[in-house]
């Protein structure tokens, strides 16, 4: 069994106030998730309250999409935590997060996630590392995150 830890920052032009928005209300992610034009046809089911904890989010969609579910664990002005639970294309568990720290340039978005590899993602670790795995995604989210913020800001 081995850790991982995939990292994204960008600075965002945009308060953090309305980063945290975008990223704290899961029915804010189809204007900005990397994962959106993975499936058209994605079915999405939002339950608990809208940001917060006990919020979430359960998807199921095509082959390349899979089906999960992620809840928010923690929220502050400066950090929103989640888990992350996927039953496909393959079973994993994860915790990541969204730190926001405001800068004279607006705000910087830092995307983390961190978590064991077991079982098949073990095996596969071995070849490709999740850093390559997702971390072109985190950074083709944070460009459409900065998009969308940036658009809204005032």
């Amino acid at each position: 069994m081995a850790s991982y830890v995939v990292e994204r920052s960008a600075v965002v032009r945009a308060p953090a106030e309305r980063v945290h928005a975008l990223v704290a209300d899961f029915r804010q992610w189809p204007a900005w998730s990397p994962w959106e034009d993975v499936d058209p046809d994605l079915h999405r089911a939002y339950d608990g309250p809208e940001t917060g904890p006990g919020s979430s989010y359960a998807w199921s969609g095509n082959r390349k999409a899979g089906s999960g579910r992620m809840a928010v664990t923690s929220d502050t002005p400066e950090r929103v935590d989640f888990d992350l639970h996927f039953e496909k294309p393959i079973k994993s568990d994860s915790a990541f997060a969204f730190v926001l720290r405001p800068t004279d340039a607006g705000t910087e978005v830092t995307w983390r996630m961190t978590g064991e590899q077991r079982g098949l993602m073990a095996v596969l670790g071995k070849v490709v590392s999740m850093d390559r795995l997702v971390g072109k995604d985190f950074e083709k989210g944070l460009a459409r995150l900065r998009a969308v913020a940036e658009q809204a800001a005032p």
